[in-house]
């Protein structure tokens, strides 16, 4: 166990991060199987700027990987206009 007070503290604030990555990311991923699964264009592109914002979100604070973020994006893009 730490030692330090400043140790101790960052353990604390390292669990509260790790919790709220932790629900943003499984909310982000339940938003892209939704989007996945919709068959109406209309609400497809109505839905998909919110799941682009998500995505970009996880991945300016490193959650996913940027490179992953913009496949995501782009796999979404192609998918409903293919619709």
């Amino acid at each position: 166990m730490a030692n330090h007070k400043s140790a101790l503290k960052r353990i604390r604030s390292n669990e509260k991060r790790r919790v709220l990555n932790k629900y943003q990311h499984k909310t982000t991923r339940n938003a892209i199987k939704k989007l996945r699964e919709l068959t109406d264009a209309k609400e497809a592109q109505k839905m998909l700027p919110s799941v682009h914002s998500m995505i970009d979100k996880l991945a300016k604070k490193n959650v996913i990987h940027s490179n992953k973020a913009g496949n995501l994006k782009s796999q979404l893009t192609k998918h409903v206009a293919a619709m």
